[in-house]
């Protein structure tokens, strides 16, 4: 038996509680898998497992090995299926996570174009603005809109999009337009909570430096599209990227208001596990949707 497979085989053995469960999970017999635990504590000279009728326990010993080495498995793993897909057309399950209002605008006319190239594809595209844990949904991808922070992910920037600030011509005849980013105090603003947790601060660039302004409103809401109704109306002033608001833009139905003084342009990133290696078909979905979004007008 190759060394891999017993240490696949132990690996199995703690994650599933039982010889018994390992050998069904590997679809291997429960002979083989015995074999592969004794040969791999009797080359490594120590007690691995402790046995007993029903579940099999690590030992220290064995505790320490298996957090070394199944991020080593999971790396050959990929590896190989990594290879196997350099060999072939991209073909399988592609799960692809993105934002609620960026997933059917971009996201998803790329699922489609890429289903279209690459018939033996499947893509499975999951929409949320949650930050969830890849790993846990089981994506192999997914759509951040943001600065990347230090994290287990690993991150390919591929595109920026401008944030603005907005509101509705009706609006401005009754309050009048603001002109610097300090004449927010004396404005209604409708507040979008997004990820961010203090939603009554809008940053800004103002003589070449960043600054936050405190704005206030009487409506807030979790829902970029309930805000942009809102800022429509008149309720107040928006703050959104600009491409979620393009449409009311050129339709007249809103005005974009102290440009001069924006922030620098938001990223966008495609994120994989940083335990992961990403897949051919993975690697050509981002491609695929970098080059939508360099074409795009943000």
């Amino acid at each position: 038996m190759d060394r891999l497979d017993d240490l696949a085989a132990f690996v199995a053995i703690i994650e599933k509680g039982s010889q018994t469960a390992a050998a069904r999970d590997l679809r291997r017999s429960l002979q083989s898998i015995n074999r592969s635990l004794t040969a791999l504590e009797r080359g490594m000279g120590i007690a691995l497992i402790n046995r007993t009728t029903r579940q099999s326990t690590p030992t220290e010993a064995g505790l320490a090995l298996y957090r070394r080495i199944k991020p080593a498995l999971i790396e050959i793993n990929d590896a190989k299926r990594e290879a196997a897909d350099k060999r072939a057309e991209p073909s399988g399950l592609l799960r692809v996570g993105a934002p609620v209002l960026f997933a059917p605008a971009f996201v998803a006319p790329v699922v489609c174009d890429f289903l279209e190239r690459y018939p033996a594809v499947e893509v499975e595209l999951k929409v949320s603005d949650r930050q969830v844990d890849l790993l846990e949904q089981g994506l192999d991808l997914a759509v951040r809109i943001r600065e990347m922070p230090d994290s287990t992910l690993k991150a390919r920037r591929i595109g920026e999009l401008r944030v603005v600030i907005f509101g509705a011509p009706a609006y401005f005849a009754r309050h009048g337009r603001p002109g610097h980013p300090d004449d927010l105090e004396n404005h209604h603003c409708v507040l979008h909570a997004a990820d961010d947790p203090d939603i009554e601060k809008w940053p800004f660039r103002v003589a070449g430096k960043h600054k936050s302004v405190r704005v206030r409103g009487r409506f807030r809401t979790d829902s970029a599209a309930a805000a942009h109704v809102a800022v429509a109306r008149g309720l107040g002033l928006g703050r959104a990227p600009l491409w979620q608001i393009r449409r009311l833009v050129d339709d007249g139905v809103v005005e974009v208001v102290l440009a001069d003084f924006e922030i620098t342009r938001i990223p966008i990133h495609a994120v994989w596990p940083s335990t992961k290696i990403p897949l051919a078909k993975t690697k050509l979905f981002t491609d695929v949707l970098a080059a939508r979004l360099k074409s795009a007008d943000f």
